[in-house]
């Protein structure tokens, strides 16, 4: 083998070893993400209790209702289906009803959502992407209202 064929080699298993390397480090993270759903989603597609999602839509006007202990209960709505949420610890300082928000945990085999982390938007141009485009196939939302404006990046990052 010739100098160069030893180096062309080497180079060629370096990158399989790290191609590999991303293949597995991916598959491992597959199984972390949490995808997003709305409250349409949750009740059509009927998932399992148990099973942690993120959730998305709008506070329903009216719905929160605060108890002892840091305990708040209010309802995440995408216009079409509302679900119920209990959240115990410190809400965000954007969080309102009316507003876009964003909770992650488990849902309960009464249908209820247990909520572990509440996201509220960030300024007035930030809804996370999903949430804006689901509201908007649902004719809920439209570009420039200033209650369910999208981000001007469109990345839906939401922290």
């Amino acid at each position: 083998m010739t100098r160069k064929q030893r180096r062309l080699t080497l180079i060629g298993l370096a990158l399989g070893v790290l191609g590999l390397a991303a293949g597995l480090v991916l598959y491992a993270l597959s199984g972390s993400i949490t995808l997003f759903n709305s409250p349409t989603d949750v009740v059509v597609r009927a998932i399992q209790p148990g099973q942690r999602i993120r959730l998305g839509g709008l506070v329903e006007t009216g719905s929160v209702e605060r108890g002892d202990r840091l305990q708040v209960r209010f309802k995440v709505t995408d216009g079409q289906n509302a679900v119920a949420v209990s959240y115990t610890g410190v809400l965000p300082d954007l969080f309102r009803e009316g507003q876009g928000v964003v909770v992650e945990g488990v849902v309960e085999p009464d249908r209820h959502f247990r909520a572990d982390s509440v996201l509220a938007r960030h300024d007035e141009n930030y809804m996370p992407k999903e949430v804006a485009d689901s509201l908007r196939q649902q004719g809920h939302w439209r570009p420039g209202e200033p209650a369910a404006a999208g981000n001007a990046a469109g990345t839906g990052a939401t922290r």
